[in-house]
């Protein structure tokens, strides 16, 4: 039965491709598809370097510590994003040929993002001088931090909202280049595991500031203090994915943070080794191909609902029947994937990894109707189905790792991705009425 299916699999990706390949604006697209994720390739080359070297000098309690305080850290950071990566997005993308409107939409985010950006630093104080976890490493918290400015600084949402991607990927490789040289001329033993969030940060700050320079000199964006109303705006038309999008991160970034907080730094360790890598598999193609497909989406449905929902379907069925090709693959390599990244095969991470592809499944199955939900400007109802799945979320992964330790938050994700799936899948199917 394999070899039919991997034929029939090969003959519906074929097809797919020729049918994206039949107009000029399809063209365009999948150029900009592949020459993003071909740079976004590179830019995970620089992490699959450090990775491994990280594991080794650090060990898995360092490692567990650095990457249980960017877990801890990415909260702050979805508070200064307000889910401007789509709104702000969306508005840039509809706007994008008039300069005097996206001039308007851009400072008025920054403003936001920096007083969002002060409440966050006031909210960390809190915690690392008053909670003694966070006190005893003070230091790896406040390093890590200067991410939450980098990322401030660097218009994600502005370079998706041109469809001009490929700025996001070679900063983001520039701010990766400048960590990957840094490490292995700093961290040369355990004792240096406080330079890692400084030099991964520098990185993210670095990029933050060549962008806005490239924001004003290849764009034309001009630089004033927005009105009060436009912030009062953009901050009501950005609250429902706001609170999706910590929803979201109830059963995403907290999977690290529930095992760092409920076990200790060696077994969070272990498990973030296998968080770590669905995490670069996720972005090292999944990510690329939503970017670059949202903005035109969002476009499209602008013009046209039913355009814009077979192009959401073909997207769809495309990743789907992809990522179930590479699935056993991945599966039977992962004590070997494992093993070269980290110098052991744990037998921990080889089991939380393989119950993470299995969620990833899920995810990759639901990516284009979810985007779809924004696109088509229900926000609300994007809004109410992941509020409950990040209940739903988070009630899980603490749950189940406090019941069974690491292996607790790979399974909550997998039954939250699954629920999702059906929620978004019901919800496309009850509200895209003559689109389809």
């Amino acid at each position: 039965m394999a070899f039919p299916f991997s034929l029939l699999a090969r003959e519906k990706i074929g097809n797919f491709l020729k049918r994206v390949s039949s107009s000029k604006e399809d063209k365009a697209l999948i150029e900009n598809f592949f020459s993003l994720s071909l740079l976004q390739g590179l830019n995970y080359i620089f992490p699959l370097i450090t990775f491994p070297y990280l594991v080794r000098i650090l060990g898995p309690a360092k490692f567990g510590l650095v990457i249980f305080a960017q877990s801890f850290i990415w909260y702050f950071v979805l508070l200064t994003d307000y889910g401007f990566n789509f709104t702000a997005n969306r508005s840039v993308s509809v706007n994008k040929n008039n300069i005097d409107e996206v001039s308007r939409i851009y400072c008025t985010v920054n403003v936001i993002k920096f007083m969002l950006l002060i409440i966050s630093f006031l909210l960390l104080f809190l915690f690392v001088n008053f909670i003694p976890k966070f006190k005893e490493e003070r230091l790896v918290y406040y390093f890590t931090f200067l991410t939450v400015a980098g990322n401030a600084l660097f218009p994600t949402w502005f370079f998706q909202g041109m469809e001009r991607m490929k700025y996001i990927a070679v900063l983001n490789c520039l701010a990766k280049a400048v960590f990957t040289v840094s490490i292995f001329v700093f961290v040369r033993r355990v004792e240096n595991y406080v330079y890692v969030p400084l030099l991964n940060s520098l990185g993210y700050l670095t990029a933050g500031l060549v962008s806005v320079a490239i924001v004003s000199r290849d764009f034309g964006v001009r630089f004033f203090m927005p009105k009060m109303i436009d912030i009062i705006g953009m901050l009501k038309e950005g609250w429902r994915v706001f609170i999706s999008t910590i929803a979201i991160s109830a059963y995403s970034t907290t999977r690290v943070f529930s095992v760092g907080l409920l076990t200790n730094d060696t077994i969070t360790g272990l498990y973030a080794i296998a968080d770590k890598l669905i995490n670069i598999i996720q972005a090292t193609w999944l990510i690329p191909l939503v970017q670059a497909i949202y903005p035109r989406l969002s476009n499209i449905y602008a013009r046209d609902k039913r355009q814009s929902f077979r192009y959401m379907k073909r997207f769809q069925n495309f990743s789907t029947i992809a990522y179930i090709v590479m699935l056993p693959i991945l599966f039977l390599a992962a004590p070997y994937v494992i093993k070269v990244v980290s110098g052991h095969a744990y037998p921990e991470s080889v089991i939380a990894f393989r119950i993470l592809l299995v969620a990833f499944l899920f995810t990759t199955a639901n990516a284009f109707r979810a985007q779809f939900l924004l696109a088509a400007g229900w926000d609300d109802l994007y809004s109410r189905i992941h509020v409950m799945a990040g209940i739903l979320g988070i009630l899980l992964t603490f749950f189940l790792t406090y019941k069974i330790s690491y292996i607790g938050p790979a399974i909550a994700l997998t039954i939250v991705e699954i629920t999702v799936l059906y929620l978004t899948v019901k919800a496309v199917i009850d509200r895209s009425g003559d689109a389809r």
